[in-house]
This record gives C-alpha cells, sequence and structure tokens, in this order.
C-alpha cells in the first residue's frame, strides 16, 4: 500500500464489549495524544459495552457518557430495521450515525476516510482475532497481529498448546470446557490436584489484563475460583504456582522481529492482579531487569521464538517467570496488543531501549502498512485457465 502524500488518517479504535472496557480508554487516551499532529489525523472511533459504534470527537462524550446512547424505538425494534442500532444524536458532538452488524455496514468514515486503524482493544472482541477479521475484509490496513496469531495469543489453551508443539518451556497446566466441569468436576479437580497440587492459580482462558484470577491454596478455593472463571468464559485454565520473578519482553517487527531490553514486575500484592496493573503504584516496574547474561538470552531467544509460533506481527509483550534458585525460564504467555498507557509496561520497555513513545507509535503504523501491502499481493481467487 502506498503511503499517500499527506497526513495519514490514522483510526483509533477503543473501548469495546470487554472486561478491559477501561484499560482501552485509558490506552487509547495515550496514543492519540502522542501521535504527531503534523504527521497524522486522529480519527477517534469509540464501541460502547454494549456494542455501539461512535465516530468522531463526541466518541469520547458517548463512551464517557452517564447515560447509555438511546435504544431504538420499539418500531424499530420490531421492522425491517430491527438490525440497526442509532447513536444518541442528543449527545453533544455527535451526529446520527448508524450501527449495524456486517462489514457493508459499518460507518461509512470508517471505511472511506481512514488510511490504517490503531485497534487499541484489550480482551473480547477487540484482541482475539474478531476486529483484525472485520479490518481484514473491509480492507483496511490496521496495527497488530492478523486473526490467527490474535486468536492463539488470546486463548490461554491454545496458545499454550503452540507453544508445547516448538519446544518452548512452560509451567505445568490443565485446560478444560464448562461442559466438562459440568460432566465430571471430581475428576478435574483429582487432575489438579494430583498434576499441579496447591498452590494454582485459576484463570478464564479468554481474558486477559488478570481479569477473573484467582490463587486457590486448597480445594473449596479452587471450586470456587473456578467458577468464578466459568462466569467470564466457558474454557478454563490452571496453572501450577512457581516461586518465581516475573519478567516481561517487548517484541516489534514482522517477519523479523526484535526484542526490547527485559523489565521486571515487582508486585505489592500476593500476585500481579488488575488493580495491580492498572492502579499506580500496585506494583514496581523495574527496567532493565536484573537478569544474568544467560537469563537474558534465554528470554530474548523465547520471546521471539514465541511471536513467531503463533505468527505475529507489529507488536507483542511476552511474559515470563524465571524461577527462583534455579534460573529456570518459562514462559507463560503473550499478548499481542499490551497495554499502551505511559506508564504500561511495553511503552516503557521500549523507552529504555532507545525508542520514545511517538516513535514507535510510527514504527507501529509503518509495520501496519507493510504488512497490509504484503497481504494485497496474495490471491484471493482462483481462476481456471
Amino acid at each position: 500500500m502506498s503511503v499517500p502524500n499527506r497526513k495519514l488518517r490514522v483510526g483509533v479504535i477503543f473501548g469495546g464489549k470487554s472486561g478491559e472496557h477501561e484499560v482501552s480508554l485509558q490506552s487509547a487516551k495515550s496514543v492519540m495524544d502522542a501521535l504527531d499532529p503534523l504527521h497524522y489525523t486522529t480519527i477517534p472511533i469509540g464501541i460502547s459495552k454494549d456494542g455501539r459504534w461512535h465516530v468522531g470527537k463526541g466518541a469520547w462524550k458517548a463512551l464517557e457518557a452517564k447515560q447509555p446512547a438511546a435504544l431504538p424505538s420499539q418500531h424499530a425494534q420490531n421492522g425491517p430495521s430491527a438490525s440497526k442500532r442509532f447513536i444518541n444524536p442528543e449527545i453533544q458532538g455527535l451526529s446520527p450515525v448508524e450501527v449495524k452488524r456486517s462489514p457493508d455496514w459499518l460507518p461509512p468514515a470508517l471505511v472511506n476516510e481512514i488510511d490504517v486503524v490503531f485497534p487499541v482493544l484489550h480482551g473480547t472482541f477487540g484482541e482475539d482475532g474478531t476486529i483484525q477479521g472485520l479490518l481484514e475484509m473491509v480492507g483496511i490496513p490496521y496495527v497488530g497481529s492478523g486473526v490467527l496469531a490474535s486468536a492463539l495469543g488470546m486463548d490461554k489453551i491454545a496458545m499454550k498448546q503452540i507453544f508445547s508443539a516448538v519446544g518452548i518451556p512452560q509451567a505445568r497446566w490443565v485446560g478444560f470446557t464448562r461442559a466438562s466441569w459440568a460432566q465430571d468436576d471430581s475428576r478435574i479437580v483429582r487432575e489438579i490436584e494430583e498434576e499441579l497440587g496447591y498452590p494454582c492459580f485459576v484463570k478464564p482462558a479468554n481474558l486477559g489484563s488478570s481479569v477473573g484470577i484467582s490463587k486457590a491454596r486448597n480445594q473449596r478455593e479452587l471450586v470456587e475460583a473456578v467458577h468464578l472463571a466459568l462466569s467470564y468464559d466457558r474454557r478454563v485454565i490452571v496453572e501450577e504456582a512457581i516461586d518465581a520473578r516475573e519478567i516481561e519482553i517487548g517484541i516489534l517487527g514482522n517477519d523479523d522481529p526484535i526484542a526490547s531490553v527485559a523489565g521486571e514486575i515487582i508486585p505489592k500484592r500476593e500476585f500481579y492482579d488488575y488493580e495491580a496493573k492498572y492502579q499506580d503504584g500496585g506494583a514496581e516496574l523495574r527496567i532493565p531487569a536484573d537478569l544474568s547474561p544467560e537469563e537474558r538470552k534465554a528470554v530474548e531467544s523465547y520471546a521471539i521464538r514465541a511471536f513467531q509460533a503463533i505468527d505475529g506481527s507489529g507488536l507483542a509483550r511476552v511474559d515470563f517467570f524465571v524461577e527462583r534458585g534455579t534460573g529456570r525460564v518459562l514462559v507463560n504467555e503473550i499478548n499481542t496488543m499490551p497495554g499502551f498507557t505511559r506508564f504500561s509496561m511495553y511503552p516503557k520497555l521500549w523507552e529504555a531501549s532507545g525508542l520514545a513513545y511517538d516513535k514507535l507509535l510510527d514504527r507501529l503504523i509503518e509495520l501496519a502498512l507493510e504488512r497490509h501491502a504484503e497481504r494485497s499481493q496474495l490471491l484471493r481467487s482462483y481462476d481456471k485457465a
């Protein structure tokens, strides 16, 4: 894709139907504040918690409004327009925008007036390949990984299966579904106790930002933790607890990714939960991490291997455990759209590596355009000669 000889129009998508909605707002605000107005025209695109799209300068007001946007009238709900939803035009700064449910129904501004999208969406429907598939269908370049990598990076069970297949070391884990738990929860509890023991960590398979995570020290806490995790997802993963340091590293690039310096998370709570991540003071970020040359080499190598294993592009943050006493390096997970506030680990890692926040955004947009140009060369149909 050729870069227009004018300011690039960057659509920044934020919000979404996710437990990480508020985190997305924080990240998007930081991104939009940092995009150089001499080079970019920024177009805010907000998605409310009920799935309504708001395009333009009124998007922030719409998502921050205390009252939800107006629902369609009873006639609209029952008539031919039942598939439509409308933004409340009475919210100051917004013009009426139809919100519909297929690529042909997207707001015209999204399809016709944007050169590249930065989907600053975390969690379900934003980081899991959903929005990436939508943007692929309408042919809009976007920052970050594609459908496959995003989906694999979101689902912790699928991710760990891929990592196991390519020989990336990990902590022991057990995964199961709501249906299998309902069918025989006693068997699953026995498997967890035999394979992992206590304490262990229980997580929804498809959520980020440590949402829905619990530490279980006994069977009662395990069952309670599983019920909590199942309220967020139909798939649950349980991991062994390891006495380890928590190390994170940033990845940047497409086919030839590079790694940042490594950083260490030092939680001030028992473990690095949602509040510790997003409430200032919940954890100390130590950059660079104090690693031996061997540990640093292993972290960098495994991070790049993990990124390539899921076919990542653009960016990712890879999280590790470095076991105390042994120095054993274990990959915890990969995050294909890490938090992007100015105090988030990913931009801080690159800042410590010599790449300032605004220049990091420039590079991510370049990578998005490069990957889109590559995809555009692929044949999408077969015409028999």
